[in-house]
């Protein structure tokens, strides 16, 4: 009888456990941007020492905002394409903005020390930055590394999803959807697919 109370505590507490989560995923997906809404803006420390913010690129045409970080394979399958993707379209106005959302507490290798290192080691072009508190991603609704929030100038997004279609070998890409993304944006056209599952990682966090 015992034993069978204590299956049943048992199984009660993951059930618990199970819908807490479950809720806890809920409200942050509720709680992400959608397409055609506002994107908040951010100030975020970079690589560089320095804090930075998208109020910064006054003559920007929008922004390749990008969840990713040091760890996850999936990130570091695209870190070639996203050094590629910000070296041709920046020159247009449309920079790679990289955030990473980790907590390092949980994932040591997301550290903003490793940051550091790992943007000198590849060379990063582009932005590097950290969500330090974990404040931002959760008010643009990123589940994955790496994940693209596509923005215009007035920070409006206009796709959100992954950066191409073939996460594990380059050579059998498709569909470049960010740069299909703005280049019908370019044109006044809305982007075909607006929206994609990210293929990567979950964030790491403390709970």
């Amino acid at each position: 009888m015992f034993r069978l109370f204590g299956l049943f505590a048992l199984l009660a507490f993951v059930g618990a456990f199970a819908i807490s989560s479950n809720q806890k995923l809920k409200h942050r997906l509720d709680q992400g941007l959608k397409v055609g809404d506002t994107a908040p803006d951010f100030r975020l420390k970079g690589v560089d020492g320095q804090y930075h913010s998208l109020a910064d690129f006054s003559d920007a045409h929008g922004f390749i905002v990008t969840f990713t970080c040091n760890t996850c394979p999936y990130a570091r399958m695209y870190e070639d394409r996203l050094i590629a993707l910000h070296q041709r379209m920046a020159p247009k106005g449309w920079p790679v903005i990289a955030i990473n959302p980790n907590d390092p507490a949980v994932q040591p290798g997301d550290s903003f020390e490793e940051m550091k290192k790992r943007a000198r080691e590849k060379a990063y072009p582009f932005l590097y930055l950290f969500d330090e508190g974990q404040k931002v991603y959760p008010q643009y609704g990123a589940e994955r590394t790496p994940h693209v929030f596509l923005l215009d100038a007035q920070r409006v997004v206009r796709y959100i999803g992954a950066i191409d279609d073939s996460p594990r070998n380059p050579e059998a890409i498709t569909r470049q959807y960010v740069v299909e993304a703005i280049e019908a944006i370019e044109v006044g056209r809305r982007p075909d697919p607006e929206f994609t599952r990210a293929i990567g990682c979950t964030i790491k966090t403390a709970d």
